[in-house]
């Protein structure tokens, strides 16, 4: 029988994922019979698996530039920070419709205990920006014997 530590912060961040993307779902309203879509910020759809050795981190950045995003650790707290930026209307080129969310993101994430916060690699390739977070052994309790004199 295995034994599972439970986060209760897990379960209402995931509430609010749910709840974020289902507004962003939403993000259509009828006005007098035209589509007008509402500004709402955007976050990353983020993909987390584990293996024995690892962590995996998965983030879709499509139209992010590589060069505008941030990975950063601070305080056992991971985040992913940037800016997708609006392409700008030149000459004859005008904008009929915009529904991609632009402007800035930021995911945070609590590192469990056994991250080696120093051994960190990302990757972007195809929009996909991938972080592998290796894992440690956690230190065991010492036991310290108590001379009686």
């Amino acid at each position: 029988m295995a034994i599972t530590r439970w986060n209760p912060f897990s379960e209402f961040e995931d509430i609010l994922d749910r709840y974020n993307r289902s507004l962003q779902g939403q993000s259509r309203v009828s006005e007098n019979g035209k589509e007008v879509i509402r500004k709402a910020d955007w976050a990353p759809a983020v993909d987390i698996t584990e293996t024995k050795e690892a962590f995996l981190i998965k983030a879709e950045l499509p139209g992010v530039d590589k060069n505008h995003v941030k990975v950063a650790v601070h305080e056992g707290v991971l985040s992913i920070q940037g800016e997708r930026k609006l392409e700008k209307e030149e000459g004859d080129k005008k904008h009929h419709r915009v529904e991609r969310f632009y402007g800035a993101f930021a995911r945070s994430f609590t590192l469990p205990d056994n991250v080696d916060e120093n051994n960190i690699r990302a990757e972007y390739r195809d929009g996909i920006l991938t972080l592998q977070l290796t894992k440690v052994e956690k230190a065991q309790p010492k036991a310290i014997e108590i001379n009686v004199q």
